[in-house]
C-alpha cells in the first residue's frame, strides 16, 4: 500500500452555517419541545412492575422520561438513556481534586450567616474523588417581573419577586444591553416615548444557547397565543430589527394611540435580544377580550410566587405555565380550567456555525491499480519461492484474478489491470491512521482513469 500526501490545494477549510428550526409548545404547565411526546422508559417500566408506587428513596420530582429529563428538556450528551430510575446506576462525572483547583460549578463554597459553610471541595483532601452529576439538562424558562425597578434595592419590601423568590436582578443586568441595543429601534430603550421599562410589567422568555447556537435568526420568531384551539394572535419580527409586532388577532386598548400609521395590527409587544435568546414583552393590551377572563399565573410581592390572579389573555402572560415556578396541579379547579384553555407556540430559527475540512484524495492514471483484498490473487499459487535461514523469496510470478466482465457467459474476457476502490484511509504525518472514509458502495477503477475522492469532516 502507497501512501500518498495531500498538496496544498487538496485541502479546504470553510464554515457551514444553517438555520435548523426550533419549537416550543406549552400547555396546562407542561412543555414541548419540536413536538416531541412524554416517554416512559422500558427500563423504568421494568424497575417497577408496571406500578405506580414509587420508591421512598426517589429523587425525581415529575414522570421519569426515556431521556431521565423532564418533557421539554434537552439532556446534554444523552447520557442515561433509558436507565433505571436509581441514581446508583447513573454514569457520572468525576475528577482528583489537585493543585490545580479544578471542580464542579455544584462544589463551590456558599456563605451562611455562620461564615462559609464546607462544601465537597473544602472538605476532600489531596486525590480524592469529587463526583459530579448527569443528566444535564435545559430547557426554556419564563420570568414575570411586576416591578424591575425595586429589584435593585433588596431592602425595598415592595420589591417583585421571581418564580424563584429572588429580586429580579436580570432586568438589572440587562439595563445596558437594552440601551445599546436601541440604535436597531426605540423600543429597545429602557426608558423612551414608548414607555418606561423601571415601571412597566415585563415578561421575559429565557431560551439556552443549546438551543439556537450562535444567534436567532432575525425575522423566523413567532409567538402564538391560542385560546381553545383558536388563534387569538401571533407576534413577528416582521422588521428583522428585534421588535416583536402583532400580526393577527384582536386588540382593545383604550389608551392605543395609533403609533403604526392607524393599524392596531402593527402595534410593538416587546423585543427579542438574538445573540443572548431572551424574549421581553411588554404588551398589556387584551387580545379577544370577548372571550372574558381567565384564572392565569400572575407574581405578587407580598404572596410570593405561588398567587394567581383573574385577568384578560394579555401578551404579559404569554407562556404562563412555561417553566416558571407555578403549580397547575396544585391550583383550585377554577384555576386549572381556566389554564386549560389556553396554549402558547414559540418557534424561531437558529444560527450554527461548523468549520468544515473538505480533503480531496486524488487516485491518477496509472496509480491504484492493486488490492489488498486476498482474493485478488488466482487462488492455489505458491506464494514462497525459496526459503531457508538466510533466504526469504517471495514468488514474483503469482497471477491476479482476472474479473473483467463480459457480454457473453463462460467466457473470460481480455485481462486489464482494475480495482473496486472501497475506503479511503487517512493518516497522519506519523503514518497513524485517523480516519477511514468508506464509500456507499464501491467504485470501479480502471488503469486508464482519474478519479478524486471528496471527503468532508466538521471540526
Amino acid at each position: 500500500m502507497s501512501f500518498k500526501k495531500f498538496e496544498p490545494k487538496d485541502i479546504l477549510l470553510n464554515t457551514m452555517k444553517a438555520h435548523p428550526s426550533c419549537e416550543f409548545f406549552i400547555y396546562n404547565g407542561t412543555v414541548y419541545y419540536n413536538e416531541t411526546p412524554q416517554l416512559l422508559g422500558a427500563k423504568f417500566l421494568k424497575s417497577f412492575d408496571n406500578s405506580d408506587t414509587w420508591p421512598d428513596d426517589a429523587e425525581w420530582s415529575g414522570t421519569p422520561q426515556v431521556r431521565n429529563v423532564p418533557p421539554g428538556y434537552l439532556s446534554l450528551y444523552e447520557y442515561n438513556i433509558n436507565r433505571v430510575l436509581d441514581y446508583n446506576n447513573f454514569i457520572y462525572p468525576f475528577i482528583r481534586k489537585d493543585s490545580a483547583r479544578a471542580s464542579f460549578k455544584s462544589t463551590i463554597a456558599s456563605s451562611s450567616e455562620g461564615g462559609w459553610t464546607p462544601n465537597e471541595w473544602e472538605s476532600a483532601v489531596n486525590s480524592e474523588v469529587l463526583y459530579g452529576e448527569y443528566p444535564l439538562s435545559a430547557s426554556i424558562t419564563r420570568k414575570y417581573i411586576t416591578k424591575p425597578s425595586s429589584s435593585a434595592d433588596p431592602s425595598d419590601a415592595s420589591a417583585a419577586w421571581g418564580p424563584e423568590g429572588e429580586y429580579n436582578k436580570q432586568f438589572v443586568a440587562l439595563k445596558n444591553r437594552l440601551n445599546f441595543y436601541g440604535n436597531r429601534s426605540k423600543h429597545y430603550l429602557v426608558s423612551s416615548s414608548f414607555g418606561n421599562k423601571n415601571t412597566q410589567t415585563l415578561n421575559t422568555i429565557n431560551i439556552p444557547s443549546i438551543f439556537y447556537g450562535s444567534q436567532i435568526q432575525p425575522g423566523s420568531l413567532s409567538l402564538k397565543w391560542y385560546f381553545t384551539g383558536s388563534l387569538a394572535g401571533e407576534l413577528r419580527d416582521i422588521k428583522q430589527n428585534g421588535e416583536l409586532i402583532q400580526v393577527s388577532g384582536n386588540i382593545e386598548d383604550p389608551d392605543f394611540s395609533h403609533d403604526n400609521g392607524g393599524d392596531p395590527l402593527g402595534r410593538v409587544a416587546g423585543v427579542v435580544l438574538y445573540d443572548e435568546g431572551i424574549i421581553m414583552l411588554t404588551g398589556s393590551w387584551k387580545l379577544n377580550p370577548d372571550n372574558g377572563t381567565l384564572f392565569l399565573p400572575a407574581i405578587s410581592a407580598s404572596s410570593g410566587p405561588t398567587w394567581y390572579t383573574q385577568d384578560y389573555p394579555r401578551w404579559i402572560n404569554f407562556g404562563a405555565g412555561g417553566n416558571d415556578g407555578y403549580q397547575i396541579n396544585n391550583m383550585s379547579e377554577a384555576y386549572q380550567q381556566g389554564a386549560a384553555k389556553v396554549s402558547f407556540n414559540l418557534s424561531f430559527r437558529g444560527t450554527t456555525e461548523t468549520q468544515v475540512m473538505t480533503m480531496f484524495a486524488h487516485a491518477k492514471r496509472g496509480e491504484v491499480n492493486y488490492s489488498n483484498n486476498p482474493t485478488y490473487i488466482q487462488y492455489g499459487q505458491d506464494q514462497v519461492n525459496f526459503t531457508s535461514s538466510h533466504v526469504y523469496e517471495e514468488n514474483n510470478e503469482r497471477m491476479l484474478v482476472n474479473f473483467v466482465s463480459s457480454s457473453y457467459t463462460n467466457y473470460s474476457a481480455s485481462f486489464k489491470r482494475q480495482v473496486y476502490v472501497s475506503r479511503v484511509a487517512l493518516y497522519d504525518e506519523h503514518k497513524n491512521l485517523i480516519g477511514v472514509a468508506t464509500l456507499a458502495n464501491p467504485v470501479l477503477k480502471e488503469e486508464d482513469q482519474d478519479y478524486t475522492f471528496k471527503l468532508k469532516l466538521d471540526i
